[in-house]
């Protein structure tokens, strides 16, 4: 069985202080068993954040990270070094930072590599734009960027994977794909991964759903036989409503 996992995207949001106040409302109310929970948090939070769950099953992941161990990057965040703070996910190829920073489909591949050189879990994101959804290239979309991200990458190292399909019209917009929906291109992505890699590999890894996911829909994802979880945005920023999503993928 594939092991749900709620992971809350912080974005630019909270300051230090606010971050360690969120924790402290959560801890006891999230370890549920059978549900991972981690909160991914701008790089300023992390090591308090990472002192802050001692003792918990709430895991700690970055937003992003850069393809070098090291090297002359200036405002740049390596792998070694979130590893070196106790960093356990890392999301990979979000799409604000492919549009906003024009991270590549082969800039995520060495990013997803550099996770794996450094033992941390990426989390990679794929999603289409609406107007392709709407020319209907959906999977053409996802085709190209699942298989660029998983270039180069062993069985053994993909089944640690965790996907996250973000339909890119429903990142913050209350807009949000239908449940069945969703579960169809989920369940397209698996079958990608099952040409890629066969089907134990494709069985054993988790696929998210991400798009104004929030308390009111979340268990309606988590029944589709293919959804394994969520990376949610706007609705992880609350201590009440990220309690409520965890209890949502129980």
């Amino acid at each position: 069985m594939r092991a749900p996992i709620i992971a809350g995207n912080w974005k630019m949001f909270k300051t230090v202080s606010e971050a360690k106040a969120f924790i402290e409302e959560i801890k006891g109310k999230v370890e549920i068993e059978g549900v991972e929970c981690v909160i991914c948090a701008p790089f300023t939070h992390l090591h308090a954040l990472v002192d802050a769950v001692q003792g918990t099953r709430i895991k700690i992941g970055a937003q992003n990270m850069h393809c070098e161990d090291c090297g002359a990057y200036t405002g740049e965040i390596s792998g070694v070094m979130l590893k070196d703070i106790g960093i356990d996910y890392v999301i990979v190829g979000h799409s604000e930072r492919r549009a906003y920073f024009a991270e590549s489909d082969d800039i995520v591949n060495k990013k997803v590599h550099a996770a794996f050189r450094n033992q941390l879990i990426p989390i990679v994101c794929v999603g289409e734009k609406l107007g392709e959804r709407e020319a209907g290239d959906t999977k053409k979309v996802i085709k190209v960027q699942i298989e660029a991200a998983f270039q180069g990458i062993s069985a053994e190292q993909a089944e640690q994977v965790v996907v996250a399909y973000e339909p890119i019209w429903a990142i913050g917009t209350g807009k949000a794909s239908t449940p069945q929906d969703a579960n169809e291109v989920i369940a397209y992505i698996r079958d990608l991964l099952k040409g890629l890699y066969g089907d134990h590999v494709a069985g054993a890894v988790r696929i998210q759903y991400g798009g104004s996911v929030k308390p009111e829909n979340v268990a309606e994802y988590m029944r589709q036989s293919d959804i394994d979880g969520a990376l949610v945005g706007a609705a992880s920023l609350h201590p009440a409503s990220y309690i409520q999503l965890v209890e949502g993928a129980k």
